[in-house]
């Protein structure tokens, strides 16, 4: 069991990220969106829960459903819908879009467009951080479909051999 303010706090955040994936929705709808903006509506809790129990230092990359990752990282909602929109107010200067977005300060590695292309990335900056001697940890997000990706496996296997800080969540 948790504290009380814990679940208020998972509540709050879970609340906050699926307005704020809705009105992308309807902002897209509305073509104020453009490209592609593939939503993380029903996930929330994945990333809640991850993110209370790792530290500030720790490390973050994603797949192309990356909106909320930089926001549970401490990234503002409005640099993230600036970036949706475009806007050099964004978080990459509005060049990024929806599949994406990076933001080093917060140590959030990105939202990547290619089916499991973070995986190896994901490994890298787990295996620069051991090499720095860090104890630093890197989160690494995928959908199921990643599974199939060639990269995957060569990347568990590498992380389970180098015992690399990364935890690979799918």
């Amino acid at each position: 069991a948790f504290p009380k303010e814990q679940y208020l706090k998972w509540y709050e955040d879970m609340l906050l990220w699926r307005r704020f994936e809705e009105k992308a929705s309807q902002l897209y709808i509305q073509q104020k969106i453009r490209g592609f903006c593939h939503l993380y509506i029903g996930q929330e809790a994945v990333v809640a829960g991850a993110m209370s129990v790792i530290t500030p230092q720790d490390n973050m990359i994603s797949a192309y459903r990356d909106h909320i990752h930089p926001m549970a990282q401490g990234l503002s909602p409005n640099a993230i819908m600036s970036e949706l929109m475009g806007k050099i107010t964004g978080c990459s200067k509005g060049k990024g879009g929806s599949m994406h977005m990076f933001s080093a300060e917060h140590r959030f590695f990105g939202g990547h467009g290619i089916v499991g292309g973070q995986i190896p990335l994901g490994a890298g900056i787990a295996f620069a951080e051991k090499y720095k001697g860090t104890k630093n940890v890197t989160l690494c997000y995928m959908g199921d479909g990643a599974v199939r990706q060639g990269a995957l496996h060569e990347a568990f296997n590498m992380a389970m051999l180098w015992k690399l800080p990364v935890i690979f969540i799918i």
